[in-house]
């Protein structure tokens, strides 16, 4: 029998039953969608958390105080990051003195205060910094200009600050030069922060007020901290290709700073962003891999569907397979023609699943305001996999009818 013919009787014998073609089909249909969506989501994820984490500096290294012990009566309690008070100027001046390929090395403290401008009040976080903060942070000037170091060491009573501070205070005004009141203390404006957006933690990066580190550490933190102490570290590095060597001789550096021997516990923690992006991906990566597992399983439940109405076409049609064989249909030509049919089946369902994912993924991306992510592998992957499906659920349907003896089906009614 020719190919012809037999793409001719596979499709007649589709054509015939539409409505039952159409149901059969709908697993595929379902499942391939599922993947297609699936996949998109999780690429998508993947793509915003690697923004959020980007935009917290690129080569940046993070050192924050923490892991220190405490407790009494002989027990012993683990603090987290930022838990306790460990770092001082002078770890900020001998990192920038001692450790190599070093670009900025900018401290910080940070508070929550309450802003106003004329009629105008915003709660809002402040930060003390030095001009390198901009630097370590991959932060821009929008307009105006960022404090100098002489500023910076005097502690004037300056301010540079984030798109969402501007425009709660200012509206669509121009904020610089005018004044605002921190915890009614006076600062004036003297420039504004290009956008960042959010964290990949979920919190706005321009809602944000950064002003001398003396200034914020004497009259807006005040009594909660000693004179020299600061709460965060940045630490940018030249390039990627070093960065790890830079966190080892960080560590090195504050350790000797802070006498800890060898074999003792650190009191403080450095963080890579590299690293935390890397471990970030990893996460969902797998987490993708894990939906995409469990909208395949609609695959298969697609396939046993489609092998179940293969078996009931073999049944329907022993007749028609008994006069094809007698006037010299051979086996491989009934079993060509019924996997042919599975895998025409299972291959347009897989192209409508296919049209309906990617769909569904672009308005899922688009009302979840995160990147529409499509993989180019998507489209053959679920293709290739819907006709491994129907080869594999029709293989058996196929065999049943190829075997069936000439005789015995021309006897059935």
């Amino acid at each position: 029998m020719r190919s012809v013919e037999l793409v001719r009787f596979a499709a007649g014998a589709i054509v015939a039953h539409p409505l039952r073609s159409v149901l059969t089909s709908l697993g595929v249909v379902i499942g391939v969608a599922a993947v297609v969506m699936m996949t998109s989501i999780g690429l998508g994820a993947q793509q915003r958390v690697t923004a959020a984490i980007s935009s917290l500096g690129s080569n940046l290294i993070i050192v924050q105080p923490g892991a220190a012990r405490s407790g009494g009566g002989g027990g012993l309690v683990f603090q987290g990051a930022g838990s306790s008070v460990s770092l001082r100027d002078g770890d900020v001046d001998a990192i920038a003195r001692q450790v190599e390929g070093v670009v900025a090395v900018a401290p910080l403290v940070r508070s929550q205060a309450q802003v106003a401008a004329g009629a105008a009040n915003w709660n809002t976080r402040i930060e003390g910094a030095t001009p390198d903060y901009v630097v370590a942070r991959d932060l821009q000037i929008a307009a105006g200009r960022m404090f100098d170091a002489r500023e910076a060491r005097q502690g004037r009573k300056v301010a540079v600050i984030g798109q969402t501070v501007a425009t709660n205070l200012f509206g669509a005004g121009d904020p610089v030069g005018q004044r605002i009141r921190v915890r009614a203390i006076p600062f004036e404006v003297i420039g504004v922060l290009a956008s960042k957006g959010q964290s990949s933690f979920g919190q706005d990066q321009d809602d944000v007020i950064v002003a001398p580190l003396p200034a914020v550490r004497s009259r807006l933190v005040g009594r909660r901290l000693r004179g020299d102490t600061v709460m965060t570290i940045y630490v940018k590095a030249a390039s990627d290709d070093i960065l790890d060597r830079v966190q080892e001789d960080v560590t090195k550096v504050v350790r000797q700073q802070h006498k800890i021997r060898p074999g003792e516990d650190d009191d403080f923690q450095t963080q890579n962003m590299a690293s935390i992006l890397e471990a970030s991906q990893a996460a969902v990566a797998t987490f993708t891999i894990l939906l995409a597992a469990v909208a395949a399983v609609s695959l298969v439940v697609g396939g046993v569907g489609i092998m179940n109405i293969m078996l009931v076409a073999v049944t329907e049609r022993t007749r028609e397979i008994g006069l094809r064989m007698a006037v010299g249909a051979r086996r491989s030509d009934i079993l060509a023609q019924f996997a042919l049919e599975a895998v025409a089946l299972s291959l347009v369902g897989g192209l409508i699943g296919l049209v309906i994912g990617v769909a569904g993924a672009l308005a899922m991306a688009r009302l979840g305001a995160w990147p529409a992510a499509i993989p180019a592998w998507a489209g053959p992957l679920a293709l290739g996999f819907s006709m491994l499906v129907g080869l594999a659920f029709g293989a058996y349907p196929s065999w049943r009818a190829a075997r069936l003896d000439p005789i015995e089906a021309l006897r059935r009614e």
